[in-house]
């Protein structure tokens, strides 16, 4: 009896370690939640990127974003729990003169999806921009605007699954 006892305690821990699994670790280069990818041109020529000077994006709800100084391509992270998004997109908000500082507001409007990725990584929230109104300025250029509103905002993908593609066309 003490040998059966010993025989099953052993097939027991046996198959504890027999039925482990890997770590689970979600893999690096794994898709997640994507940013959309917005691109500047300049309006007076829309074929031309163009950097922006000093650019600083807030947005309520986010912590402030990092200093975007002359870049043509940026990468902003939507929100995955509500169906809009405002920034304010602020041309010159990172040097010291305030009084150069020009603030114009975006809101995105989009239905989100959650996808299961695997369970290690959980899900991910892929969006589609509105097809009526899926990026909204706060104003007209009359207004100090400095994205242009004469050149509108071009959505060049609506589909927001991948940040590895160019979303948004902005013109100034």
């Amino acid at each position: 009896m003490k040998k059966l006892k010993i025989f099953a305690l052993t097939v027991l821990i046996a198959n504890s370690f027999w039925s482990c699994e890997k770590d689970d670790i979600c893999a690096e280069g794994t898709p997640t939640t994507p940013s959309v990818v917005i691109e500047f041109y300049d309006a007076a020529n829309p074929e031309n990127l163009k950097n922006v000077t000093n650019l600083k994006i807030l947005s309520p709800g986010y912590a402030e974003m990092e200093n975007k100084n002359g870049v043509s391509k940026i990468k902003i992270p939507l929100k995955t729990n509500e169906d809009i998004t405002t920034f304010q997109f602020i041309l010159n908000g990172y040097d010291n003169d305030l009084t150069n500082d020009n603030t114009d507001e975006l809101t995105f409007n989009y239905a989100r999806e959650d996808i299961y990725v695997s369970r290690a990584c959980g899900y991910k929230t892929v969006f589609q921009l509105n097809e009526n109104n899926p990026v909204v300025t706060d104003g007209t250029n009359a207004d100090g605007l400095w994205i242009s509103t004469t050149t509108p905002i071009e959505v060049l993908q609506s589909n927001i699954q991948y940040d590895n593609e160019t979303h948004i066309k902005i013109y100034f």
